[in-house]
Order: C-alpha cells, then sequence, then structure tokens
C-alpha cells in the first residue's frame, strides 16, 4: 500500500512543475488569445497568424524537443528546466515589442527552444518521484497546466488586456517567469529510477544509442505506435482551434474581451476536470481491465464525439453551444494524462525523456503544426471564394478528421497488455 503513496515532497515536487506547465501554456497560448487584438494591430492575414501560432514556433519547438529530451536523460534536469523558462519568458516579454509579422516571428522561433525542455524533463522527473502505478495522475495532474494555462491566458485578455494593452502583458508574463527560473533552482534533482533499463550505463549512452532504443521501442510495440499515431490525428483540430477566438468574435457576435473571460473559465473548469478524470480514471480502468489506458480515452472520445460537432453549428448561447465548449475543453484534459503514462510505460527507463519528446515532436510538428497552418490557408481560401462563415466549417471539418483517432485508441487499449510484457521479457532477458 506505502508502495502506491505520493509523499508530500513528492507532491510538493508535482504542484510546482505544474505550475511551470501553466506558465508554459500560457505563455505559448497567449498569442492565440489576443487574436482578436493582435491580428488587426498587427494588420496580420488569416494566413500569417496561422504561421506564427503554428509552423514558426513549432518547427524550433517539436525539433529541439527531441535533442532536450536526449539531453535530459544525460544532465541535471532541474538546472535544465530552469535555463529553459528563463529562455522563453525573457523571449516572451521581447514578443511584445513587435510591430508586424517579421519582428513577432523572430522571438517565436527561440521561444520554442526553451519550451521544448520543460515536459520531457518533467516527465522524466517525476517518473522518479512518482509510483508507476500513481502515473496516470501525476501525469493528468502535471498537464492540468494546459487548461489552466490556455484558460489564465484567456483571462489575462478578458481583464487585464483592455486595462493594460497585449503588449504591457506580454512584459508582465515575462519578469515572472524569469523569477519563477530561479526558484526552481532551489529544488534537488533526484535520483534516477528506470523500471526497465536496457543498458548498464544510462548516463553515459550517445545521442545515437538513445535514437536507436526509441526505433526499436516503437518498431516492437504496436500499443505505442497507435497511442502516439491517435494524439496525432487528435491535435488536427487542436490547431485549428487556434482561430476560436475569431470564430467567435467573427462568426458568432461576442465581444472580443467578453468572450475570452466566458471561455476562460469554462476551459479552467472543464479542462481540470477532465484532467483528474482522465487521470484518476484510467488508472482505475487499467486496474480492472487491463486492457490499458488508451481503450479509456477510446470510450471518452466515442461518446462525446456527437457533441464536438453539434456545438461548431449551433445557435450561439443555446445550451449545445455551451456544452460543446465545456466538453471540448474537457477532452483535451482528459487526453494527456493516459497518454503520457502510456508511452513512459511502454518504452525502456533509459529513454523515457527522449520518448516523450519524440511524441511532442509528433504532435505538435505534424498534429497542431497541419492544423494551424492548413487551418489558416482554409479561411483565407473560403474567404475569397466567398463562402459564408469559413471559420465554422474549418472547424467542422478538421473536427471530423481528428475522429480518426478513435480507432487507433481502440487498437493500442487491446495491444497494451502483451506489448508491456515483451518489454520486461526483453529486458529479463
Amino acid at each position: 500500500m506505502n508502495e502506491d503513496r505520493i509523499s508530500a515532497g513528492s507532491f510538493g515536487f508535482l504542484l510546482f512543475l505544474t505550475l511551470l506547465n501553466v506558465m508554459n501554456f500560457v505563455d505559448r497560448q497567449l498569442l492565440a488569445s489576443f487574436a482578436a487584438f493582435i491580428v488587426p494591430d498587427l494588420g496580420l492575414t488569416n494566413t500569417q497568424f496561422g504561421l506564427l501560432t503554428g509552423l514558426v514556433f513549432i518547427i524550433f519547438y517539436s525539433v529541439m524537443g527531441l535533442f532536450m529530451g536526449a539531453l535530459a536523460d544525460r544532465v541535471n534536469r532541474v538546472r535544465l528546466i530552469a535555463a529553459g523558462l528563463a529562455i522563453w519568458s525573457a523571449l516572451t516579454a521581447l514578443s511584445g515589442a513587435a510591430k508586424g509579422f517579421w519582428s513577432m516571428a523572430a522571438p517565436r522561433m527561440f521561444i520554442g527552444v526553451g519550451e521544448s525542455i520543460m515536459t520531457p524533463t518533467s516527465m522524466s522527473l517525476l517518473a522518479d518521484k512518482i509510483p508507476p502505478s500513481r502515473m496516470g495522475f501525476a501525469s493528468g495532474f502535471y498537464y492540468m497546466g494546459v487548461p489552466i494555462g490556455v484558460g489564465v491566458s484567456l483571462l489575462i485578455v478578458g481583464y487585464l488586456g483592455p486595462a493594460i494593452g497585449w503588449r504591457n502583458c506580454f512584459y508582465l508574463l515575462g519578469a515572472l517567469g524569469i523569477v519563477l527560473a530561479g526558484v526552481m533552482l532551489l529544488f534537488r534533482e533526484p535520483e534516477r529510477k528506470a523500471v526497465v533499463v536496457t543498458v548498464e550505463n544510462p548516463e553515459r549512452q550517445s545521442f545515437a544509442e538513445i535514437l536507436s532504443t526509441l526505433g526499436l521501442a516503437l518498431r516492437s510495440s504496436p500499443a505505442l505506435a497507435c497511442t502516439i499515431a491517435g494524439g496525432v490525428v487528435l491535435h488536427f483540430i487542436l490547431g485549428a482551434a487556434t482561430f476560436d477566438q475569431l470564430w467567435f468574435v467573427s462568426e458568432r457576435g461576442f465581444d472580443r474581451a467578453e468572450i475570452a473571460k466566458l471561455t476562460g473559465w469554462i476551459g479552467m473548469a472543464g479542462g481540470v476536470l477532465g484532467n483528474l478524470f482522465g487521470g484518476i480514471g484510467s488508472d482505475r480502468f487499467m486496474q480492472r481491465t487491463n486492457m490499458g489506458r488508451p481503450m479509456f480515452l477510446f470510450w471518452i472520445m466515442l461518446l462525446l464525439a456527437p457533441f464536438n460537432v453539434i456545438y461548431r453549428i449551433a445557435d450561439a448561447g443555446s445550451f449545445w453551444f455551451w456544452f460543446g465548449v465545456f466538453v471540448g475543453y474537457f477532452q483535451l484534459g482528459a487526453f494527456y494524462g493516459p497518454t503520457f503514462a502510456t508511452i513512459q510505460e511502454l518504452v525502456p527507463g533509459n529513454i523515457r525523456a527522449t520518448v516523450v519528446a519524440f511524441y511532442i515532436l509528433l504532435l505538435n510538428f505534424v498534429g497542431l503544426g497541419i492544423g494551424v497552418t492548413a487551418g489558416g490557408w482554409s479561411v483565407d481560401q473560403m474567404i475569397a471564394s466567398g463562402v459564408e462563415q469559413p471559420y465554422t466549417w474549418t472547424l467542422v471539418t478538421f473536427t471530423v478528421i481528428s475522429f480518426c483517432a478513435v480507432p487507433l485508441f481502440f487498437v493500442a487499449g487491446r495491444r497494451y497488455a502483451g506489448d508491456r510484457e515483451r518489454l520486461f521479457a526483453v529486458a529479463d532477458g
């Protein structure tokens, strides 16, 4: 029983890493949340805005994340996170001085380098501090940083934006992040504990050896490959949803500050509930069924799929509209804990940070990158063709595409137990 208990110190560490993840997503999401302010102020097209929130950020974030994940498997992880936080916070402040597309693009590129350190390194640290049977909860709790961060960014838009302007909001967030980077240095690096290790000295393994082990894990585990693929497909709509605030204002008639407040509160409530439900629920589901956490996600996505389409075409202010907004955030929250716990359980312990970084690379570079870039292009093309409600139909299209994740999670859930047994068999052999 004690082996499944999270100590007070470990939980405090989890709380602080979650706070940093909140900062991570506030800084990352602030540009999208201020879309209705920044797009007209800087004279951006939808395609340019899609690039700023998509490929300009994601290329550096995703590619560097793979190197940072491998680095986290070899160096002091506490100091690495502190350095990344200081870098992205300083560049967030610099973004506030942008005068156009290119002056916003430059800091956005390198913000991705700093932020790419956060999650691979944090997940590696948590795996050394949290009992394996509670990793679904820990991953879900840590990823409350997504809905809270997104929600806080929207509340900043709704409350601080009209009062001090979007530029000062960027300056303020940057300064706060630098302070928290100093606090991070007060924590001590925990001892590395790997459930399954495939090399004798994991700290001395080369980058090529790490990638080789990652490739072997992907080839030998259909559950791992399908979990990763399902997450990528689901992120197509998350990328396109970057245009939500522009959709609310231009096609649903909301005031830009008022809708930011409403969706901020709903997003935090729905997302936090989803994170807790996904983390705790997937732990219990796996213990009772032994089918793996991806099967838990299969049922959630299957049941919520109709509501994700209905609210996009429902009348603004109707029950189905607001229920759909809530469902979207709830489903997003429920996704993170099960998938990040699963991918760490299906790979050797000496490449945990690397596989998380690889997963994040695909989620962002392929999933979000295609979603936000193609979404912006689609909106501009529909506007040029005279299509009514271009944001609505773009978002509906990407929502339907994201449903391809449902069968992928089903297969991953069915294959989980067998793939996990083979991983241990290889280690024992």
